[in-house]
């Protein structure tokens, strides 16, 4: 489990591809104290295991299924992508609960900067913005956010400067593809109505 909370930013130094799998080296000197081999770290939010550590750089391996359902099949070398290592238990949750299980990909419409008021528009199918409402949170590429509004086809946030100082969120440029993760219990709560409601019988 994760916050949400990105901890650094790290730099992809190699990309290795046979055949549906990817191996990723990533420079990540600032959260490397600590990670061990097994270990689970959101990578642009996207839970990989680390399979192998050289100084400052840890390794992790992608199969089809992730390559296909994230952004990480489109990285190159250089990119500058978001790192969390996984929550210990007892520490404090200062962002939002995040698996790391990516729901789907949008893409930016537009990074908009009024001086220090920067929105972030990003358009996504139904399959994620049913789960998302004003207020509520959203990851994006790892970093635990909350929806401004919810729209016809997809949704904006806000960015303060601390955020586009601490992720890549600050990088993005309109048709680039991120990674999307709804509010867990939002998820559990549309199962649920879903389940026990049927859809002809709800008002609204």
């Amino acid at each position: 489990m994760f916050t949400g909370i990105i901890e650094a930013v790290g730099r992809i130094a190699g990309i290795e591809r046979a055949g549906d799998l990817a191996r990723l080296a990533i420079d990540a000197a600032e959260i490397v104290e600590g990670v061990r081999i097994g270990d689970s770290v959101a990578v642009n939010g996207c839970c990989l295991t680390v399979t192998r550590i050289e100084g400052g750089r840890l390794h992790f391996e992608a199969v089809r299924e992730t390559l296909e359902r994230t952004s990480l099949g489109e990285l190159v070398e250089n990119a500058r992508v978001n790192l969390e290592r996984a929550m210990r238990a007892g520490g404090r949750l200062d962002g939002h609960i995040v698996q790391g299980h990516v729901d789907g990909t949008g893409e930016v419409r537009s990074l908009e900067r009024r001086g220090d008021d920067v929105r972030l528009v990003v358009d996504c199918g139904s399959e994620i913005s049913d789960f998302l409402v004003e207020k509520g949170s959203v990851a994006i590429d790892g970093v635990s956010l909350t929806v401004v509004d919810v729209l016809p086809s997809g949704f904006d946030v806000a960015l303060i400067p601390h955020t586009l100082d601490a992720t890549n969120l600050g990088d993005r440029k309109p048709s680039d593809r991120v990674n999307l993760e709804a509010d867990v219990l939002g998820k559990y709560v549309k199962r649920y109505l879903d389940r026990v409601v049927p859809a002809q019988g709800r008002v609204g």
